[in-house]
């Protein structure tokens, strides 16, 4: 019988448990992970546009907070994909049900009081 081959000293640490699933399943996790990180680097980017660029619109204060809001999102977004990602790769190797994903609410809240800050914005500052 033939041995399999060691995917590493950091892969049995994170994935001690089960067999490996099959490989489109795993491929597609990564997928979903990489757009989680888009969304992020989409989070992030805007911050520093509007940092960077719309000085003159926002008020100081008004831009600091927004800025960061987004910059903070945009790294929770990037740590919840990365515990989505292995919290998802464990549940198909132990044959589990997959875990519900933290990161929708937190985006959807987020993306939320985005909005309603704009909102804000466009009938106070900007009028």
């Amino acid at each position: 019988m033939a041995e399999k081959p060691d995917r590493g000293r950091l892969a049995r640490h994170l994935l001690p448990r089960g067999g490996e699933p099959d490989p489109r399943f795993t491929l597609a996790n990564e997928r979903t992970f990489l757009a989680w990180i888009r969304t992020a680097m989409a989070l992030i980017a805007g911050g520093i546009a509007i940092e960077g660029f719309l000085a003159d619109t926002f008020i100081t204060p008004a831009r600091t907070v927004f800025v960061v809001m987004l910059l903070v999102l945009g790294m929770a977004v990037s740590l919840g994909a990365g515990l989505r990602w292995l919290r998802v790769e464990q549940a198909m190797r132990e044959h589990t049900p997959l875990p519900f994903p933290l990161v929708l609410p937190l985006l959807a809240v987020g993306g939320a009081i985005a909005a309603v800050f704009v909102i804000v914005m466009v009938f106070t500052v900007w009028r």
